[in-house]
């Protein structure tokens, strides 16, 4: 019986340590919410920042997520093999809740990854199959930026007439309405690039009606020395302006060290080439990751396609050097920016070109991207070529007269 009081003692006197313990250490109720885990989204990039198109990626992902108290996970030079879905099921695995991918490659890897983490969204720049995949959590997204080499364009023929009137030498000949030649260093004969070279060649000729374009490929998005020795070739061949759609300053580069001016893409090259450059066009990506962020954070589901404009912001230009542009370009620039805002001017108008020497006033294009290219979807209406209003990723494909391939790499 003593020995069962005992036990019954030590007993009491723990629970009543415990209690006192409790006490001790209970915290007192605040009005401060939990904090709930960091919404994390994971980036697939080309590329790495030596590459002037995954750098603009870059940098509206680290803005974006920085401003909306975001986690990003960037994982660069991810190529377009099945390197890029073990990256997406890693990023997945990972927690990130959603998974973007910057480039055309990455995309059957994507709707692979998509297909298996059905409560991950994911997001790809400048795919195709978004809207016939039927995937709830796949989604494509490009912009209106053959708007922005619309406007490239126009500063390039303000320069082709000031050299004109000024009768300018360039690479020992002078130039003249007669041989007002550009030259574009395109990466493939993708629709994207022909639509941009083409977008920026109306620009030019709008203001330089007698321009005409010569386009060296590379068959690559990113090969510094192949884009210099097209930018090369083309400039020893009478361009005397070049504008590029390839990701490296190998064009930039050449063009400085030639004396002749250039349209950049991407962003500013006015540090390394501050003679020659004049202006750059790009996609700002902010706006779109600002924006599927937000659907996350409000339970909203993410538009299938996704075509940034100039009013979302998503399509934008540099600031104009002064030192290699001609008088009155910044000006121009905004009085053209406000017309296609307005309407009133429109990139792809019908009656600004022709094919074969013909007027165009039907034209089917390969909009639901089938494997054999099969034009699908009648995309001419009242005079125009409505680029990008039947899915995000452009299907301009026509080549237009004025404008001369000097090859033809895929």
């Amino acid at each position: 019986m003593k020995k069962a009081t005992k036990i019954l003692a030590v007993l009491l006197v723990v629970a009543l340590a415990v209690g006192v313990f409790a006490a001790c250490t209970k915290k007192e109720p605040t009005n401060e919410p939990e904090t709930a885990e960091k919404l994390k989204i994971g980036f697939i990039m080309l590329h790495d920042e030596n590459s002037t198109y995954d750098l603009n990626f870059i940098n509206g992902a680290k803005a974006a997520c920085e401003k909306l108290g975001v986690e990003a996970i960037i994982k660069t030079n991810i190529p377009e093999s099945s390197e890029c879905y073990e990256t997406a099921a890693d990023l997945a695995d990972q927690g990130c809740k959603i998974v973007f991918a910057d480039s055309f490659g990455h995309e059957d890897f994507m709707i692979q990854a998509a297909k298996e983490f059905t409560d991950v969204q994911f997001c790809h720049a400048t795919g195709t199959k978004a809207h016939t995949e039927g995937l709830a959590n796949y989604h494509n997204a490009f912009a209106s930026i053959y708007e922005g080499r619309y406007l490239a364009g126009v500063a390039a023929g303000m320069k082709l007439n000031e050299m004109i009137e000024k009768g300018t030498e360039i690479n020992g000949t002078v130039v003249t309405a007669d041989n007002a030649k550009i030259g574009y260093v395109g990466a493939f004969t993708y629709a994207e690039v022909i639509s941009g070279y083409t977008s920026f060649f109306l620009g030019a000729r709008s203001i330089c009606p007698t321009v005409t374009m010569e386009v060296q490929f590379t068959g690559s998005w990113y090969d510094e020395t192949a884009e210099k020795e097209a930018a090369t070739l083309l400039i020893n061949d009478g361009c005397n302006l070049i504008s590029q759609h390839a990701d490296s300053m190998g064009a930039p580069t050449a063009c400085e060290t030639a004396g002749v001016p250039d349209i950049s893409y991407n962003g500013s090259t006015a540090e390394q080439c501050p003679n020659t450059f004049i202006v750059s066009s790009r996609i700002d990506w902010e706006p779109y990751f600002e924006y599927i962020i937000g659907c996350i954070n409000d339970g909203k589901a993410i538009d299938t396609d996704w075509t940034g404009t100039i009013a979302t912001g998503s399509v934008a230009l540099t600031p104009v050097n002064e030192k290699a542009a001609a008088e009155g370009t910044q000006a121009k620039i905004d009085e053209v920016k406000a017309a296609i805002e307005a309407g009133t001017v429109k990139v792809f108008d019908t009656s600004a070109f022709t094919v074969d020497g013909k007027a165009l006033d039907s034209y089917k294009a390969d909009v639901d991207s089938d494997a054999d290219y099969t034009p699908d979807t009648e995309v001419i209406k009242d005079g125009e070529f409505l680029e990008s209003n039947f899915r995000s990723a452009p299907y301009f494909d026509l080549r237009i007269d004025g404008i001369k391939l000097l090859n033809e790499k895929y």
